[in-house]
């Protein structure tokens, strides 16, 4: 079987490789832009394939994303569009996801960013804080990353309430289901975290909008995508104090540029795309799995459904 890799940011492609190599001796493994035959190609394994990549290999049998999303897939317009998507989820990724979410949640309940600027105005400044059982926790985006997250917070103690396309039950998690309970959802929300997919329905979802149905001063954690968030919205909810803290990991250009105003905002925590990163050694693992599955059976657990967008 032969498989190319393109993975352009935040690794080299030469990692990829190399690691799937050893883990598929029986495989011809090779970056994309090698000189090879298109016609010998039946896997491409890609993190934001360049328009008409894809296209290239008349013989694909599959497309495995270098992540749980597939919207960076989903943006090359010369897409084939017969060929099925995988997406890269894991044991590893998820457990991630629980520790990024919760260890913001919890930044931002007990007011963490106004205690480190108070330090270094070396001032004694205390402040109170109630307990996680009086703190209401919303999540949205209840897949199997949204999902381990809010478990994770329901275990912490919050008021934990997710939101999702269609409905689901979680131990714990107060679900709420369409766009209809959006409203119910936001209601009381002190802290809002976003794990939604990307699609045509969400992006934008973070907007003026949703964030003036929050209670006033509320807080956000973005670990989803970054157009996902309107950013002028967000710099407006700041300054007029009905969101008083944010954390982003995601953005629309990455790396974040950097003379963006979100870097030295006193009220954001920039993180770079981080949340559930998947690197050389634990992303090979799975892909390479799945990879074998596939190629054995047809199919894996995590084929995305490309007319949803994820």
């Amino acid at each position: 079987m032969k498989a190319v890799i393109y993975a352009p940011l935040e690794t080299t492609v030469t990692a990829w490789v190399g690691r799937l190599r050893a883990l598929m001796p029986d495989w011809s493994i090779n970056a994309l832009d090698d000189e090879i035959d298109p016609g010998s190609v039946q896997y491409a394994v890609v993190w934001r394939p360049r328009v008409g990549d894809m296209a290239r290999f008349p013989n694909l049998k599959a497309i495995v994303s270098i992540g749980a999303g597939i919207d960076h897939v989903l943006m090359d317009t010369e897409l084939p569009k017969h060929v099925p998507i995988i997406r890269t989820v894991g044991a590893d990724l998820t457990q991630f996801m629980r520790e990024y979410v919760a260890l913001h949640v919890l930044r931002h309940h007990r007011n963490r960013p106004h205690q480190a600027a108070a330090q270094a105005r070396s001032e004694w400044d205390a402040v109170e804080v109630a307990p996680a059982t009086q703190r209401r926790v919303g999540v949205m985006g209840l897949g199997n990353l949204g999902a381990a997250a809010a478990q994770t917070l329901s275990g912490l103690g919050f008021q934990t309430f997710g939101w999702a396309r269609s409905p689901r039950e979680i131990d714990g998690v107060t679900s709420f289901a369409g766009r209809e309970t959006f409203d119910a959802f936001l209601e009381g929300t002190e802290i809002l975290v976003n794990l939604l997919p990307l699609t045509d329905a969400t992006k934008g979802i973070l907007n003026a909008e949703t964030f003036n149905k929050l209670p006033k001063g509320a807080c956000i954690i973005n670990a989803a995508r970054g157009p996902h968030l309107v950013e002028a919205d967000l710099l407006a909810a700041l300054e007029s104090g009905q969101i008083s803290q944010a954390t982003l990991d995601v953005f629309n250009t990455e790396p974040l540029p950097s003379d963006h105003w979100f870097w030295s905002h006193p009220a954001i925590t920039v993180t770079p795309h981080i949340a559930s990163r998947i690197d050389a050694g634990t992303g090979s693992r799975i892909i390479a799995a799945n990879l074998e599955t596939f190629e054995k059976t047809g199919t894996v657990a995590d084929v995305a459904d490309a007319k949803r967008g994820y």
